[in-house]
Protein backbone atom coordinates (compact mmCIF):
# COMPACT_ATOMS: atom_id res chain seq x y z
CA UNK A 1 0.00 0.00 0.00
CA UNK A 2 1.34 3.43 -0.93
CA UNK A 3 2.09 5.59 2.10
CA UNK A 4 -0.27 8.52 2.31
CA UNK A 5 0.83 12.10 3.04
CA UNK A 6 0.81 13.22 6.68
CA UNK A 7 -2.22 15.50 6.14
CA UNK A 8 -5.42 13.99 4.76
CA UNK A 9 -8.69 15.79 4.08
CA UNK A 10 -12.02 14.12 3.21
CA UNK A 11 -14.92 16.09 1.72
CA UNK A 12 -18.41 14.67 1.24
CA UNK A 13 -20.68 16.41 -1.26
CA UNK A 14 -24.07 15.74 -2.83
CA UNK A 15 -23.53 16.52 -6.54
CA UNK A 16 -20.74 17.44 -8.94
CA UNK A 17 -20.17 21.24 -8.67
CA UNK A 18 -20.99 21.50 -4.94
CA UNK A 19 -17.35 20.86 -4.08
CA UNK A 20 -16.00 23.62 -6.30
CA UNK A 21 -18.51 26.25 -5.13
CA UNK A 22 -18.09 25.45 -1.43
CA UNK A 23 -14.50 24.31 -1.10
CA UNK A 24 -12.64 24.90 -4.35
CA UNK A 25 -10.10 27.31 -2.90
CA UNK A 26 -9.56 25.14 0.17
CA UNK A 27 -9.00 22.03 -1.94
CA UNK A 28 -6.61 23.82 -4.28
CA UNK A 29 -4.63 25.24 -1.39
CA UNK A 30 -4.18 21.96 0.42
CA UNK A 31 -3.48 20.03 -2.77
CA UNK A 32 -0.75 22.56 -3.61
CA UNK A 33 0.69 22.08 -0.11
CA UNK A 34 0.91 18.31 -0.63
CA UNK A 35 -2.02 17.15 1.48
CA UNK A 36 -4.04 14.16 0.32
CA UNK A 37 -7.51 15.32 -0.70
CA UNK A 38 -10.31 12.77 -1.05
CA UNK A 39 -13.65 13.89 -2.46
CA UNK A 40 -16.67 11.60 -2.21
CA UNK A 41 -19.63 12.71 -4.32
CA UNK A 42 -22.91 11.02 -3.46
CA UNK A 43 -24.80 11.36 -6.77
CA UNK A 44 -24.10 12.44 -10.35
CA UNK A 45 -26.75 15.14 -10.28
CA UNK A 46 -28.88 13.52 -12.96
CA UNK A 47 -31.81 15.84 -12.22
CA UNK A 48 -29.90 19.09 -12.38
CA UNK A 49 -31.11 21.92 -14.60
CA UNK A 50 -28.85 22.48 -17.61
CA UNK A 51 -27.84 26.07 -18.44
CA UNK A 52 -26.22 26.03 -21.93
CA UNK A 53 -28.79 25.58 -24.73
CA UNK A 54 -26.36 23.38 -26.65
CA UNK A 55 -26.36 20.91 -23.75
CA UNK A 56 -30.08 21.10 -22.97
CA UNK A 57 -30.63 17.69 -24.57
CA UNK A 58 -28.78 16.06 -21.68
CA UNK A 59 -31.10 14.48 -19.14
CA UNK A 60 -31.06 11.57 -16.73
CA UNK A 61 -28.19 9.12 -17.10
CA UNK A 62 -26.68 11.05 -20.02
CA UNK A 63 -26.55 14.20 -17.91
CA UNK A 64 -25.04 12.25 -15.05
CA UNK A 65 -22.24 10.94 -17.24
CA UNK A 66 -21.59 14.41 -18.61
CA UNK A 67 -21.44 15.84 -15.12
CA UNK A 68 -19.00 13.10 -14.17
CA UNK A 69 -16.67 14.34 -16.93
CA UNK A 70 -17.15 17.90 -15.65
CA UNK A 71 -16.15 16.72 -12.19
CA UNK A 72 -12.99 15.13 -13.58
CA UNK A 73 -12.05 18.39 -15.30
CA UNK A 74 -12.74 20.42 -12.17
CA UNK A 75 -10.61 18.13 -10.02
CA UNK A 76 -7.75 18.31 -12.51
CA UNK A 77 -7.87 22.08 -12.20
CA UNK A 78 -7.77 21.92 -8.41
CA UNK A 79 -4.98 19.33 -8.33
CA UNK A 80 -7.15 16.67 -6.68
CA UNK A 81 -6.50 13.11 -7.85
CA UNK A 82 -8.61 11.09 -5.41
CA UNK A 83 -12.29 11.64 -6.16
CA UNK A 84 -14.94 8.96 -5.94
CA UNK A 85 -18.66 8.31 -6.20
CA UNK A 86 -20.30 6.94 -3.07
CA UNK A 87 -20.73 3.20 -3.52
CA UNK A 88 -19.49 3.44 -7.13
CA UNK A 89 -20.96 5.09 -10.20
CA UNK A 90 -24.74 4.90 -10.34
CA UNK A 91 -25.22 3.54 -6.83
CA UNK A 92 -27.34 6.52 -5.79
CA UNK A 93 -29.22 8.88 -8.08
CA UNK A 94 -30.11 12.53 -7.69
CA UNK A 95 -33.26 13.07 -5.57
CA UNK A 96 -34.38 16.36 -7.11
CA UNK A 97 -35.51 19.38 -5.11
CA UNK A 98 -37.37 18.89 -1.84
CA UNK A 99 -41.07 18.11 -2.20
CA UNK A 100 -40.97 16.84 -5.78
CA UNK A 101 -42.12 13.33 -6.80
CA UNK A 102 -38.45 12.60 -7.61
CA UNK A 103 -37.89 12.28 -3.86
CA UNK A 104 -39.92 9.05 -3.89
CA UNK A 105 -37.75 7.24 -6.43
CA UNK A 106 -36.45 4.12 -4.62
CA UNK A 107 -33.07 4.54 -6.35
CA UNK A 108 -32.56 8.13 -5.24
CA UNK A 109 -30.14 9.10 -2.50
CA UNK A 110 -32.90 10.53 -0.30
CA UNK A 111 -34.44 7.06 -0.06
CA UNK A 112 -31.16 5.33 0.79
CA UNK A 113 -30.74 3.57 4.11
CA UNK A 114 -28.34 5.82 6.01
CA UNK A 115 -26.34 3.02 7.61
CA UNK A 116 -26.01 1.20 4.29
CA UNK A 117 -24.82 4.34 2.51
CA UNK A 118 -22.53 5.21 5.41
CA UNK A 119 -20.91 1.78 5.16
CA UNK A 120 -19.62 2.69 1.69
CA UNK A 121 -18.09 5.86 3.12
CA UNK A 122 -16.60 3.97 6.06
CA UNK A 123 -14.59 1.91 3.57
CA UNK A 124 -13.07 5.13 2.23
CA UNK A 125 -12.40 6.50 5.71
CA UNK A 126 -10.60 3.35 6.82
CA UNK A 127 -8.54 3.40 3.64
CA UNK A 128 -7.38 7.03 3.68
CA UNK A 129 -7.64 7.75 7.45
CA UNK A 130 -8.48 11.44 7.14
CA UNK A 131 -7.74 13.80 9.99
CA UNK A 132 -10.34 16.28 8.73
CA UNK A 133 -13.86 15.73 7.39
CA UNK A 134 -15.83 18.52 5.71
CA UNK A 135 -19.54 18.24 4.93
CA UNK A 136 -22.82 20.16 5.26
CA UNK A 137 -24.86 21.03 8.34
CA UNK A 138 -28.01 19.11 9.25
CA UNK A 139 -30.10 21.17 6.82
CA UNK A 140 -27.67 20.47 4.02
CA UNK A 141 -26.90 24.18 3.85
CA UNK A 142 -30.18 25.02 2.14
CA UNK A 143 -32.60 22.14 2.48
CA UNK A 144 -31.90 20.04 -0.62
CA UNK A 145 -32.66 16.39 0.20
CA UNK A 146 -29.35 15.13 -1.22
CA UNK A 147 -27.41 17.66 0.84
CA UNK A 148 -29.29 16.70 4.00
CA UNK A 149 -28.66 13.03 3.27
CA UNK A 150 -24.97 13.69 2.57
CA UNK A 151 -24.74 15.28 6.02
CA UNK A 152 -26.46 12.30 7.64
CA UNK A 153 -24.29 9.77 5.83
CA UNK A 154 -21.04 11.62 6.52
CA UNK A 155 -21.75 12.07 10.22
CA UNK A 156 -22.91 8.47 10.62
CA UNK A 157 -19.87 7.17 8.73
CA UNK A 158 -17.61 9.09 11.10
CA UNK A 159 -19.29 7.30 14.03
CA UNK A 160 -19.05 3.87 12.41
CA UNK A 161 -15.43 4.39 11.37
CA UNK A 162 -14.53 5.25 14.96
CA UNK A 163 -16.06 1.94 16.04
CA UNK A 164 -13.92 0.21 13.39
CA UNK A 165 -10.62 1.78 14.37
CA UNK A 166 -10.28 5.27 12.88
CA UNK A 167 -11.59 8.32 14.68
CA UNK A 168 -11.53 11.44 12.50
CA UNK A 169 -9.96 14.09 14.76
CA UNK A 170 -11.83 17.09 13.31
CA UNK A 171 -15.21 17.43 11.61
CA UNK A 172 -16.27 20.71 10.01
CA UNK A 173 -19.45 21.99 8.40
CA UNK A 174 -19.41 24.38 5.45
CA UNK A 175 -20.41 27.86 6.57
CA UNK A 176 -20.53 31.46 5.34
CA UNK A 177 -20.43 34.36 7.85
CA UNK A 178 -23.32 36.75 7.30
CA UNK A 179 -21.23 39.95 7.52
CA UNK A 180 -18.83 38.70 4.85
CA UNK A 181 -21.53 37.69 2.39
CA UNK A 182 -23.48 40.91 3.01
CA UNK A 183 -20.37 42.93 2.09
CA UNK A 184 -19.84 40.77 -0.99
CA UNK A 185 -23.40 41.33 -2.17
CA UNK A 186 -23.04 45.07 -1.62
CA UNK A 187 -20.07 45.03 -4.01
CA UNK A 188 -22.05 42.89 -6.44
CA UNK A 189 -24.88 45.42 -6.55
CA UNK A 190 -22.36 48.11 -7.55
CA UNK A 191 -20.62 45.85 -10.07
CA UNK A 192 -23.69 44.22 -11.61
CA UNK A 193 -24.07 46.64 -14.59
CA UNK A 194 -20.57 45.68 -15.73
CA UNK A 195 -21.25 41.95 -15.66
CA UNK A 196 -23.09 39.73 -18.16
CA UNK A 197 -25.70 39.09 -15.48
CA UNK A 198 -28.90 41.07 -15.05
CA UNK A 199 -30.09 40.21 -11.55
CA UNK A 200 -28.42 39.52 -8.22
CA UNK A 201 -29.26 36.80 -5.75
CA UNK A 202 -29.72 37.68 -2.08
CA UNK A 203 -27.88 36.64 1.03
CA UNK A 204 -30.68 34.17 1.77
CA UNK A 205 -29.90 32.35 -1.49
CA UNK A 206 -26.44 31.38 -0.20
CA UNK A 207 -26.25 28.01 1.63
CA UNK A 208 -24.87 27.81 5.14
CA UNK A 209 -25.01 31.49 6.12
CA UNK A 210 -24.68 31.96 9.89
CA UNK A 211 -23.74 34.66 12.35
CA UNK A 212 -20.06 35.50 12.28
CA UNK A 213 -19.41 34.13 15.77
CA UNK A 214 -20.34 30.63 14.58
CA UNK A 215 -17.30 30.55 12.29
CA UNK A 216 -14.30 28.73 13.76
CA UNK A 217 -12.03 28.55 10.69
CA UNK A 218 -11.32 30.83 7.75
CA UNK A 219 -9.18 29.35 4.97
CA UNK A 220 -7.60 32.03 2.80
CA UNK A 221 -7.59 30.69 -0.73
CA UNK A 222 -6.91 34.01 -2.45
CA UNK A 223 -3.80 32.61 -4.11
CA UNK A 224 -5.97 29.89 -5.64
CA UNK A 225 -8.86 32.10 -6.80
CA UNK A 226 -8.16 31.35 -10.46
CA UNK A 227 -8.15 27.60 -9.81
CA UNK A 228 -11.48 27.80 -8.00
CA UNK A 229 -13.05 29.84 -10.79
CA UNK A 230 -11.71 27.40 -13.39
CA UNK A 231 -13.10 24.43 -11.46
CA UNK A 232 -16.50 26.12 -11.27
CA UNK A 233 -16.33 26.92 -14.98
CA UNK A 234 -15.66 23.23 -15.69
CA UNK A 235 -19.16 22.50 -14.36
CA UNK A 236 -20.62 24.23 -17.39
CA UNK A 237 -24.00 22.52 -17.28
CA UNK A 238 -24.63 24.06 -13.86
CA UNK A 239 -22.59 27.25 -13.53
CA UNK A 240 -21.79 30.33 -15.60
CA UNK A 241 -18.73 32.20 -14.34
CA UNK A 242 -17.77 35.82 -14.87
CA UNK A 243 -15.14 36.40 -12.20
CA UNK A 244 -15.55 37.33 -9.43
CA UNK A 245 -19.22 36.36 -9.83
CA UNK A 246 -21.26 33.39 -11.04
CA UNK A 247 -24.82 32.28 -11.66
CA UNK A 248 -26.62 28.97 -11.37
CA UNK A 249 -29.64 28.00 -13.47
CA UNK A 250 -31.75 30.64 -11.67
CA UNK A 251 -29.60 33.30 -13.42
CA UNK A 252 -29.11 35.21 -10.16
CA UNK A 253 -25.58 36.46 -9.66
CA UNK A 254 -23.58 35.53 -6.57
CA UNK A 255 -20.03 36.33 -5.46
CA UNK A 256 -17.29 33.72 -5.72
CA UNK A 257 -15.79 33.50 -2.23
CA UNK A 258 -12.07 32.75 -2.20
CA UNK A 259 -11.80 32.73 1.57
CA UNK A 260 -13.87 29.75 2.67
CA UNK A 261 -15.36 29.34 6.11
CA UNK A 262 -16.09 26.46 8.43
CA UNK A 263 -17.60 25.56 11.78
CA UNK A 264 -15.82 22.92 13.84
CA UNK A 265 -18.43 20.53 15.24
CA UNK A 266 -16.21 17.69 16.48
CA UNK A 267 -12.65 17.82 17.70
CA UNK A 268 -10.28 20.21 19.40
CA UNK A 269 -10.13 23.77 18.13
CA UNK A 270 -6.74 25.19 17.25
CA UNK A 271 -5.33 28.36 18.82
CA UNK A 272 -6.61 31.84 18.01
CA UNK A 273 -10.00 33.40 17.51
CA UNK A 274 -10.37 31.62 14.17
CA UNK A 275 -8.29 28.78 12.83
CA UNK A 276 -6.46 29.47 9.60
CA UNK A 277 -5.62 25.80 9.04
CA UNK A 278 -8.12 22.94 9.18
CA UNK A 279 -5.30 20.66 10.34
CA UNK A 280 -4.36 22.82 13.33
CA UNK A 281 -3.46 20.51 16.20
CA UNK A 282 -3.57 17.27 14.20
CA UNK A 283 -0.75 17.53 11.67
CA UNK A 284 1.27 14.90 13.47
CA UNK A 285 -1.59 12.40 13.65
CA UNK A 286 -0.75 8.96 12.28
Amino acid sequence: MTELPSRRLLLVHAHPDDESINNGATMARYAAEGAHITLVTCTLGERGEVIPPELAHLTGAALGQHRRSELSAAMAGLGVQDFRLLGGAGRYSDSGMMGLPDNDDPACFWQADVDEAAAHLVEVILEVRPQVLVTYDDNGGYGHPDHIQAHRVAMRAAELAAESGWTIPKVYWNRVPRPVVEDAFARLRDDLPGTPFTKAASVDDVPGVVAGERITAAIDGTAHAAAKAAAMRAHATQITVAEPYFVLSNELAQPILTTEYYELVRGERGPGERETDLFAGVEEAS
